[in-house]
């Protein structure tokens, strides 16, 4: 029937019928080679176009990186409830607008390792653990979960830089809305999802987007930190198109586990920091 609405286009006399076996499409015998060359010439210009895509390399299973995730943000509520160091952990660490812009931009990162109660951390931990599964897959554990803490400080300070001296905020999730911008631009930039189509092309960014919608941008108790959140998500992003630039093939297992270490080490600069301040 393709073949029929081709000849029909053309002017060409033709009828389809069966022969009993199969469907034919019959033509008068001397428009016969002008039926084939347009019907040959029809094929030529509809054969399918191949989008090749790099493949996909992992590097771990990424239960690494959450673990690792997990056990930082559950490890402070312990050490304040227990009151180490004689710390007012909360006082002490939260990201305080005012305090980060004088200087004090070690509360960018110890602001990601506090929660405000129960419901929060636990949010935290299945949003964080869900994103930042895919970032330990497709960057590794150590160096994916460094840009990570990267991104959601650098959130915290334009979300610093933007908000009023008094404003304040604790919690993981700018950390992890950098994660799920981090992965949803690498995996674009990679081209994993490369198609013809430019709007399947950048489904994983569209994705990407509407969890950040969908999950970003309301609470409850109307305390849900929406600017941070955004922040997070849009230095997760910017890293995201730039990690693609670097192999990171080359850092091999010792450079994920270097990395990782960097991770932890800032973290705990971060809080010598503020403890001593």
């Amino acid at each position: 029937m393709d073949s029929s609405l081709v000849l029909a286009a053309v002017d060409i006399d033709h009828h389809v019928e069966s022969n009993g076996d199969e469907w034919c499409l019959y033509v008068p015998l001397e428009m016969e080679l002008t039926a084939l060359e347009e019907l040959q010439s029809y094929q030529l210009e509809n054969v399918p176009k191949i989008v090749h895509r790099p493949k996909v390399v992992t590097f771990d299973s990424g239960w690494f990186g959450v673990l690792g995730y997990l056990t930082v943000i559950w490890l402070l509520p312990s050490l304040e409830a227990a009151s180490v160091f004689d710390l007012d952990w909360r006082g002490a660490g939260r990201m305080q607008a005012g305090l980060v812009m004088d200087g004090q931009w070690w509360r960018t990162v110890t602001a990601l390792t506090l929660h405000a109660d129960l419901a929060h951390i636990l949010a935290n931990s299945l949003f964080g653990a869900v994103f930042g599964l895919f970032v330990g897959r497709y960057l590794g554990s150590g160096f994916g979960w460094l840009l990570v803490l990267l991104a959601g400080a650098l959130g915290n300070g334009i979300n610093a830089f933007i908000q009023p001296d008094t404003f304040s905020a604790i919690g993981a999730s700018t950390a992890t809305f950098a994660a799920l911008g981090l992965v949803a631009a690498f995996v674009w930039r990679r081209g994993y999802h490369r198609a013809l189509d430019w709007r399947r092309s950048f489904a994983p960014l569209f994705a990407a987007i509407c969890l950040l919608a969908f999950t970003g941008v309301g609470g409850a108790d109307g305390n849900t930190d929406v600017l941070g959140h955004f922040m997070g998500f849009s230095c997760g992003v910017a890293l995201g198109l730039l990690a693609p630039s670097f192999d990171i093939r080359r850092l091999g297992i010792s450079g994920q586990y270097l990395s990782g270490a960097a991770a932890f080490g800032l973290i705990g600069l971060a809080w010598a920091l503020a403890g001593g301040a």
